[in-house]
């Protein structure tokens, strides 16, 4: 076969090792793949499946062999099963389903599947190799687990099996999906999680509960799935972008997006991998400790995570392995480094130089351009934004209210500094951000909604000033473990604040809670938290000097932007609820975290200024971007950009195809409530993207405060820059710190 990739210099932090039951597994394998029916039986062209020599030139038991090096040997027999029905479940739906494009044939196929791990209950009878298996599987596996562990591996067995039709979807449209989008359909489709379950088995030890849903054991599970899967991804690009006409592949995917040819994405899918395999190596050794610390759990329980980790070590050491072994993947040839090839450095960037996309500067905005290092991106969007007719009395009723709780000179009740000047907070208006992201909100509630946005900005640009730029992790750990006392769901009274943003928390708190829904005024301070908590993982990037791993930061990001607060409150508004399991399926899960990317990268590109040169930030996606391609500002911010873009067009494939499906299954009073819902993610969004236009909080300078001078009654003539038709702009001195007067540039109107 002719080879268009060279197998890259692939990261080897662990050493594999070999189980050494390697002969019984075989053995037992064989037998079982041929009594569960799968050698000779046929595909959809008559053809088989698998005959013998395929599978026994494939090997899996000795995958197995080198995956779970410690299982025993009866132990290796049934994992080496599951491996032998998964794969067989992938190759038999490619053939009979993906490679004649039934559809209506892989829903049923897949339906009928769902069946076979009952949680309490009997299965049915199997009619098919793929049930076969499963019938034979599940009761030899679950009864040694926990109810939890089931619960878990059941979860993901459905959504290893259910994933399939996305990817068949894709394949009918002839669409290869966004980086972004695929890492997250990789996770389902391609097993690792439900993998990562099989570990728990493997090792004998199960995640205690209260560790499972923690950022820590979850970027361990994401980082395992994505070394797993990118990995497999360079193997398997031939064969199927070849062989199979695939499109859900990692090395396709980049190659689409970046547009340099299958080599340079295959080494930067190899470099994202490296990136994701120290991203786990960073956090089971800096954040799993204290993990462990803070939940003060006994020897027994630290000891079965620490088998859980080192099994997962071991999976990823044995998967590479197998890899350059199996037929089933390109191995005739070892690994080397193609030629200007530079090694990745920890911490350092992952040294990429030798990608460099030839990309056409798009136009830019160019009202808001002047005082940016680069050309600001169009940001289009498909719906209009709106602006709420309330928005004066929004911006009055705010600012007293931040003047009464301290965050504005004058200061009039101590303690601590204002957060900001009347300048600021004009210029940052907030209250217009309210008006554009809530056009149809009554008064009362537009009101109510800027304090809301007031408050948290405040909380934000507080834990700037005070923790971030003296590096104060332990003040910053205090100060957020104080917050929850100030939203108390009792209605009892809150301590006295020690600061002014604790006075304006209790205070909005106060003013909001009584009247939420119940179930809104349960989760909205943990809502609260985990957009102030997620400060502390920025500041501990910012002690370690260290530019986040970007898959780990756009999932932070998520959090950061405080984008589930905003869907939190669209969710929760009276008359509009949502059942959870209407939420967590697969079209709304996938609106939502569009939304929230598109915050957050529209963000980045906006505040990259701001966060690099005044606040020394490493936590910020463009940024991230130059790091990880080695590549100019310019073209960091295009590819953010171009992220962005797909993404929406991803909203909108997502709201025209995936959802009318669920729609059907729901009552008409459900379904329109989903509508409502999803429209105002699109008012939400088009909102946000206006505000950036008007809002000075990006684009004012150093200086430009001093130019306005004081404020309030009486100090109009010492303001030099009310001059009519002129502002406070930069105009691109070197240096980036001289201010001009400059006319002003018009603003895109509502």
């Amino acid at each position: 076969m002719t080879r268009s990739l060279r197998l890259p210099d692939f990261y080897r932090p662990w050493p594999a090792r070999l189980n050494p039951h390697l002969r019984s597994a075989r053995q037992h394998s064989k037998a079982w793949a041929r009594g569960m029916g799968m050698l000779g039986h046929a595909g959809a062209d008559g053809s088989p499946v698998w005959d013998e020599a395929r599978f026994d030139s494939m090997d899996y038991a000795l995958m197995n062999a080198y995956v779970h090096p410690d299982a025993s040997a009866e132990e290796l027999a049934l994992l080496t099963d599951w491996y032998v029905w998964v794969f067989f479940f992938d190759d038999h739906f490619f053939q009979v389903f993906k490679r004649t494009g039934d559809y209506d044939g892989a829903r049923a196929h897949l339906a009928r599947l769902a069946l076979f791990t009952p949680l309490d209950g009997a299965a049915p009878s199997p009619a098919n190799p793929d049930e076969r298996a499963l019938s034979d599987l599940w009761p030899r596996t679950v009864p040694a687990r926990s109810a939890e562990w089931r619960r878990r591996f059941a979860a993901s067995t459905q959504n290893l099996i259910q994933d399939c039709l996305r990817e068949l979807s894709n394949m009918e449209a002839d669409r290869v999906p966004n980086p972004i989008e695929y890492l997250a359909l990789r996770r389902t489709s391609g097993g690792a999680p439900w993998s990562a379950a099989l570990v728990e088995h493997a090792v004998g030890a199960e995640v205690p509960a209260a560790l499972f849903g923690t950022r820590q054991l979850r970027v361990l599970r994401d980082t395992f799935a994505d070394g797993v899967h990118l990995l497999n991804d360079v193997f398997s690009y031939e064969r199927e972008t070849g062989e199979e006409g695939e499109l859900n592949n990692g090395v396709l995917v980049v190659e689409r997006f970046l547009g340099c040819d299958p080599q340079g994405a295959a080494d930067r899918v190899n470099d994202l991998r490296t990136s994701r395999l120290h991203q786990f190596e960073n956090t089971a050794a800096t954040e799993l400790p204290l993990l462990l610390e803070e939940h003060g759990l006994d020897p027994e329980a630290r000891l079965d995570v620490a088998r859980y980790v080192k099994g997962l070590q071991d999976w990823q050491a044995g998967g590479l392995e197998w890899h350059l072994r199996s037929s089933r993947y390109m191995n005739s040839q070892p690994p080397q480094a193609p030629s200007g090839f530079r090694p990745l450095i920890s911490h350092t960037g992952l040294g990429a130089s030798a990608l460099r996309i030839a990309r056409p500067r798009r136009p830019g905005h160019t009202s808001n351009t002047p005082g940016y290092p680069f050309v600001l991106p169009p940001f289009s969007l498909p719906w209009p934004a709106r602006l709420n007719p309330h928005v004066d009395s929004a911006r009055r009723h705010a600012k007293n209210w931040a003047r009464r709780m301290g965050l504005l000179d004058p200061l009039e009740l101590p303690p601590g500094p204002a957060i900001w000047d009347e300048y600021t907070f004009d210029s940052d208006d907030w209250p217009l951000f309210a008006a554009l992201t809530q056009p149809d909100a009554t008064e009362e509630q537009l009101q109510r909604v800027a304090l809301w946005d007031v408050c948290l900005l405040s909380l934000d640009d507080y834990f700037v000033t005070a923790y971030k730029n003296p590096r104060d992790l332990a003040g910053a750990k205090a100060f957020v473990d104080r917050l929850p006392r100030f939203m108390p769901l009792d209605g009892s009274p809150a301590p006295e604040p020690a600061n002014q943003v604790e006075r304006g928390l209790a205070d909005v708190w106060a003013l909001s809670a009584p009247a939420m829904p119940p179930e809104l005024r349960s989760r909205f301070p943990g809502y609260v938290m985990d957009f102030v908590g997620s400060n502390l993982w920025e500041l501990f990037n910012i002690i370690e000097d260290r530019v986040p791993d970007p898959v780990d930061y756009l999932e932070m990001r998520r959090t950061t932007a405080g984008t589930d607060l905003s869907t939190g409150l669209t969710v929760h508004a009276p008359g509009r609820e949502l059942p959870p399991e209407v939420l967590e399926s697969a079209p709304m899960r996938t609106l939502v975290n569009v939304f929230a990317d598109t915050v957050g990268i529209r963000n980045d590109i906006y505040s990259y200024r701001k966060e690099i040169d005044s606040e020394q930030e490493v936590s910020n996606g463009v940024l991230t971007i130059q790091r990880f391609l080695d590549c100019g500002l310019q073209q960091a911010v295009d590819i953010a950009y171009d992220l962005f873009t797909a993404r929406i067009r991803e909203f909108e494939e997502t709201a025209a195809t995936d959802l009318p499906q669920l729609l059907a299954e729901l009552s008409p009073d459900v379904s329109e409530n989903v509508l409502a819902y999803v429209r105002t993610l699109q008012e939400w969004m088009a909102g946000d993207n206006q505000w950036y236009r008007q809002t000075g909080r990006y684009t004012r300078r150093p200086m430009e405060r001093l130019l306005h001078g004081p404020t309030g009654p009486g100090t109009s003539a010492a303001r030099i820059a009310d001059h009519p038709g002129f502002t406070a702009r930069s105009v691109g001195c070197p240096d980036g710190q001289c201010v001009v007067l400059a006319p002003i540039l018009d603003h895109d109107t509502v």
